[in-house]
């Protein structure tokens, strides 16, 4: 008898286990009773009935790297639904462009699960849904362009994308954040062309720039004479003008030593004589000499109205001799 109570204390024990569900924070639980939604539990410490109650599971995809390095994915059935963030890489697939090239897309594409019970009950395999709608939704968007605007379009092709996917995949209770366009192979023959086209581009760029460089050179060496030719004119006009200052304000000094001394001279024969007559005689007998100087001189004359300046000189030497 007591070895029955025993396996029936045992058995409560096992069965009061099973029941006890801890669940993680940012996970749920979806629980059936008699193959019927009856609750979701949340974070923390919950408890069912076993035989009544069973975790309903859903399907997630997992990564896994295989002894020749290479990483390869599949499903696996899991009974917690994770409402973190979840990144899913995409293998690359064939888009025909709309001028009929064949490149090769990958994209990742980061979602999470806002209501867990649809995306139990609204989809059967919510991440090969996830997967296919962006691969066909990729296809429809790169088919409405040619290469050249795919190739620069990255940005509108992952917004565009986003939205879509985003729409679509409300009824399954999933909130697409972003899509992101990994790489885009195009043809290894117009991958050639391409970069035979980006280097002629770039060529021709940098041969403009250092033309543009030596057109620039040129522009502010002709300048730079311009202004020192400039700047050479306003010295020698400066310097021209100070000169011409000087030899003014030389012959200002010197007509006034001049004037001084034939004042003096004017002063010091007023009373004597005529100094008029003395300062003609001097002048003149002054410009005799400056005219009869010259090496090339050979004949020495005297102009006929040097009788009255000799006779001015005459004059003076008798004022003297008066004295």
């Amino acid at each position: 008898m007591a070895l029955f109570w025993l396996i029936v204390f045992a058995a409560l024990i096992v069965y009061i286990a099973k029941g006890i569900i801890i669940v993680q924070e940012q996970e749920k639980v979806i629980i059936q009773r008699f193959g019927r939604y009856f609750k979701t539990l949340e974070a923390g410490p919950n408890f069912i009935f076993p035989l009544l109650d069973a975790p309903r599971g859903i399907l997630k995809k997992v990564s896994f790297k295989q002894l020749d390095g290479r990483t390869y994915f599949t499903t696996k059935l899991v009974d917690r639904i994770d409402l973190r963030e979840t990144v899913y890489d995409f293998p690359r697939q064939n888009v025909i462009t709309k001028d009929n090239v064949s490149i090769t897309i990958n994209a990742l594409l980061y979602f999470q699960i806002i209501e867990a019970k649809k995306a139990v009950y609204a989809v059967e395999n919510l991440p090969e849904a996830i997967e296919k709608l962006t691969q066909t939704t990729l296809r429809n968007l790169v088919g409405q362009m040619d290469l050249q605007e795919t190739l620069i379009s990255r940005d509108k092709i992952n917004v565009e994308l986003r939205a879509i996917l985003d729409e679509a995949t409300n009824k399954w209770g999933v909130k697409v954040n972003r899509v992101e366009l990994q790489d885009i192979f195009p043809p290894a023959d117009i991958q050639a062309s391409m970069d035979k086209l980006m280097k002629a581009d770039r060529e021709k760029k940098a041969t403009i720039t250092e033309a543009e460089g030596l057109k620039e050179a040129a522009i502010r060496k002709a300048e730079g004479e311009k202004e020192a030719a400039i700047r050479s004119a306003e010295g020698a006009k400066q310097a021209e003008i100070l000169r011409a200052e000087g030899v003014a304000q030389a012959r200002v000094i010197e007509a006034d030593a001049e004037k001084e001394a034939i004042q003096r001279i004017i002063n010091a024969l007023a009373d004597k004589g005529e100094p008029d007559k003395y300062l003609i005689a001097m002048k003149y007998l002054e410009t005799m000499t400056a005219i009869t100087s010259g090496e090339n001189n050979k004949v020495v004359y005297m102009p006929y109205e040097a009788t009255g300046i000799l006779s001015s000189v005459d004059g003076i030497k008798q004022m003297f001799d008066k004295k």
